[in-house]
């Protein structure tokens, strides 16, 4: 299993709902096992930078780049980059 871990920054807190709702198409691919997208809580020094988080469990590197692949996925990325000020992404087998 593939686990898959990205935190958004917004540009600006004007764009909140807009990266979210953008984010929130990623539900719709139907690929992972499990997709979770939320607004960060956590508000210590090293990730109050941090908006969002999405979180997806896939069964293997080829469910993943299925998902990659997805229109849904591509249009969250045309929503969601022109807005966002950081990305990071991390992927690790799980197990």
């Amino acid at each position: 299993m593939i686990r898959h871990i990205v935190f958004f920054s917004s540009k600006s807190p004007e764009d909140y709902e807009t990266v979210g709702a953008g984010l929130d198409l990623l539900t719709g691919t139907g690929i992972p096992r499990v997709l979770e997208i939320g607004r960060n809580t956590n508000t210590d020094a090293l990730s109050e930078r941090v908006d969002f988080v999405v979180y997806g469990e896939f069964d293997d590197e080829a469910a993943l780049a299925a998902y990659k692949a997805h229109p849904l996925y591509q249009r969250s990325i045309e929503i969601v980059r022109p807005l966002r000020d950081m990305r990071i992404a991390a992927d690790f087998a799980a197990g």
